[in-house]
């Protein structure tokens, strides 16, 4: 299902044949570095992961990652979304591109548009986590309109997070 177009993107639901998509996104260079190692290194492994950590968002409250499609040459590019995650109060923005497509605007394009989307859902307040060495992702964050809150720990992560926040008007 498309949730909505932008002038050179698509952004749908992920479905099981994009698995092999979710393979080469989740054991990226990026995605380990600033995400962590998910363990998807088959295409049973993808669709267990689309089945259980995706798929069930949509059933469960309608929304959640959503895949990141090149209107120009239906290319898989990388998942922008909303996601109702354990241990943070709140709807939190998440992202994540290929590192071929990184650098050209497709990551402030959809998720300008997903901001839309989600006030649209009456989403009107938002949050965002990141590594305090991830400055692409804090940079952005920042581009589109979030402030920086504190420094912590999630519950469970040992990793030291970044937490942003954004007040969107209704």
């Amino acid at each position: 299902m498309i949730v909505f177009e932008t002038e050179r993107l698509i952004v749908r639901w992920v479905t099981k044949g994009d698995a092999q998509f979710i393979i080469d996104l989740l054991n990226s260079d990026g995605w380990l570095q600033n995400i962590g190692d998910r363990n998807v290194k088959t295409i049973a492994d993808a669709e267990r992961y689309i089945k259980i950590k995706m798929i069930s968002d949509y059933e469960r409250v309608g929304f959640g990652m959503y895949v990141i499609e090149l209107k120009s040459n239906n290319e898989l590019i990388g998942m922008s979304g909303l996601v109702d995650r354990p241990g943070l109060e709140g709807i939190d923005l998440g992202f994540a591109l290929l590192p071929e497509y990184e650098g050209m605007g497709y990551a402030f394009e959809a998720n300008e548009s997903l901001l839309i989307h989600a006030r649209e859902m009456k989403i009107n307040h938002l949050k965002a986590i990141t590594l305090p060495a991830n400055m692409p992702s804090r940079k952005l964050l920042e581009k589109l309109g979030f402030f920086m809150v504190k420094e912590f720990y999630m519950k469970g992560d040992p990793e030291l997070l970044c937490l942003y926040d954004l007040m969107m008007e209704e």
